[in-house]
């Protein structure tokens, strides 16, 4: 093994030598056998080291496997692909976030060539009256009988991304351009940051951790911090982060060698420490505690709108807190309902592609629930995940959301190119990194004014397919007017897809529908657990 392993470095070696000496003849004799020393080292390490057996087998030559794998992400996005196939966003949609943001022609030529009769495709009824939707109807109010402090929402707006996650160049540019088109920036579970305050109007979430509301000592929720930051002016909503659908029923770890002196600040954790995400909530176990936990906050925050965000699981749990929301009369302002399908910076690979109900489903779920227990009007539905174009937007609204939230399409908009590295913190355009020497470049002011050209012209996109279906309102799209192609001969409505039930079916037993009563029976008020 030894000798044959010996005329494989040999070879590779001398058909190296022959290789660069033709390409360097001219070149100095120093440079040359500088060369062959370099390649020389690198064969002899190759023989040597014991982790890679290919290195061993075919030295210096093997490093080409390794330089190819390296590369191959880029080459399949640039050369191989076609414009539909990449994932999650594909070419054409990127290239139309991009040109969006830009603020340049987003027109196609020659006609679609997407295959309509594909099973999956998708298409809205449109109108022989079409109309000129009111720049007004982009807004929606979300605040409920309790809420002293309603907000005025965009229909679009900037879905949960930490500070961490994302750099502070990228937020500060977000935050600046949600200031200008007067939308909505969610923090993320990360907390407050002082790059989410250029402005912008902001939405506080509190995840499992309680970042920057913590008690540092305890990890638990400090009332009186909380009040701190929520009675600010730019504050002007609460979310109470339950679950997330890249990676529902999943911690979180931030190791210690990642916490700075800013982080600890910002976050309220200690230096030198581990510190652990936990799965669920340590403040309530049951659906009604996290009823009382959302009028604590709306208190706390002086009656600014208080909801919560969660990726749909056990469809009982959810009727759960449907029953203790009735029984207890405490109603949140909105609730979010994140897909399987939505983006994070780092996941198991297993949570997010099968855990998780994706968001058309969930979005059906969520609204007949709210209809069937009557109380549909009380609360706003938040769509997030995969948004990214206005006939995603116009999709989400005909299957139940308000208005929708978008979070890897605004990344987009200041500049992420799918390169995939967010969980590296190698992100080579200064997105999703926190390495000054990667985040410095990203002009701020420049991205800022994309970010807001993209929110912008998606509205102004979303608003005129409104137009063109004939409707006054987006709040008129309705699931009839969407339709899917099931089978090349079958093509079925949202309504057909998505039933509706009637409205108050679901507070008496004797009137839930029958396709209901399984997961209608085994929930309960009192509990997350599933009564048998």
């Amino acid at each position: 093994m030894e000798s044959r392993l010996t005329w494989y470095a040999g070879f590779a070696v001398v058909l190296t030598f022959v290789f660069f000496w033709l390409l360097i003849q001219q070149a100095h004799i120093f440079w040359f056998f500088a060369l062959v020393f370099v390649l020389l080292g690198i064969a002899l390490h190759d023989l040597f080291q014991t982790k890679h057996t290919l290195l061993r087998t075919f030295p210096v030559l093997g490093h080409i496997r390794y330089i190819l794998e390296f590369f191959r992400p880029e080459i399949r996005q640039y050369f191989l692909e076609d414009d539909k196939s990449e994932r999650p966003f594909d070419r054409e949609t990127r290239s139309l976030i991009y040109r969006r943001a830009k603020g340049v022609n987003d027109t196609i030529a020659f006609g679609t060539d997407r295959d309509m009769y594909m099973s999956g495709y998708e298409w809205v009824s449109h109108s022989l009256t079409p109309k000129i939707v009111d720049l007004n109807e982009v807004l929606v109010k979300i605040g409920g009988a309790d809420c002293q402090h309603p907000y005025t929402a965009s229909r679009l707006n900037i879905s949960a991304m930490s500070y961490g996650a994302l750099s502070p160049t990228a937020l500060k540019a977000l935050n600046l351009a949600a200031k200008k088109g007067a939308f909505f920036h969610n923090t993320g579970e990360g907390g407050l940051s002082d790059y989410h305050l250029m402005g912008g109007d902001v939405c506080l979430q509190i995840g499992t951790a309680y970042f920057g509301v913590r008690n540092p000592d305890t990890g638990l929720f400090c009332p009186k911090r909380f009040a701190e930051k929520a009675l600010m002016p730019q504050i002007v909503m609460i979310e109470v982060k339950l679950s997330q659908g890249a990676k529902p029923a999943h911690g979180g770890l931030l190791p210690a060698g990642k916490i700075t002196p800013e982080i600890a600040r910002l976050r309220g954790v200690k230096m030198g420490e581990d510190v652990h995400s936990p799965a669920h909530h340590q403040m309530f176990d049951d659906p009604k505690g996290l009823c009382h936990f959302i009028r604590q906050l709306r208190e706390l925050s002086g009656g600014k709108p208080v909801g919560f965000k969660l990726c749909i699981g056990m469809r009982s749990q959810f009727l759960a807190l449907c029953k203790a929301m009735v029984a207890e009369q405490i109603f949140p302002d909105f609730i979010t309902v994140d897909g399987g399908e939505g983006g994070t910076g780092a996941a198991p690979a297993a949570f997010a592609n099968h855990i998780g109900m994706p968001l058309d489903d969930a979005l059906a779920f969520v609204h007949h629930s709210l209809v069937g227990f009557g109380i549909r009007e009380q609360i706003r539905i938040i769509a997030s995940g995969q948004i990214a174009t206005g006939f995603d937007m116009v999709r989400k609204l005909a299957l139940g959301a308000d208005l929708c939230n978008s979070a890897r399409a605004m990344m987009m908009a200041v500049g992420c190119i799918q390169s995939k590295q967010c969980n590296k913190n190698t992100c080579p355009v200064g997105v999703a990194t926190t390495n000054p020497r990667l985040y410095k470049w990203l002009d701020v002011s420049e991205k800022a004014e994309r970010a807001y050209n993209f929110h912008s012209e998606t509205l102004n996109n979303f608003l005129s397919i409104v137009g063109a279906m004939g409707l006054d309102s987006p709040s008129d799209i309705s699931p009839r007017l969407i339709h899917r192609r099931l089978a090349p001969q079958h093509i079925a409505t949202y309504e057909d897809i998505y039933p509706s039930i009637p409205e108050g079916c679901l507070l008496q037993e004797d009137t839930v529908p029958v396709e209901w009563s399984l997961f209608w029976k085994r929930a309960s008020a009192d509990t997350f657990s599933m009564i048998s």
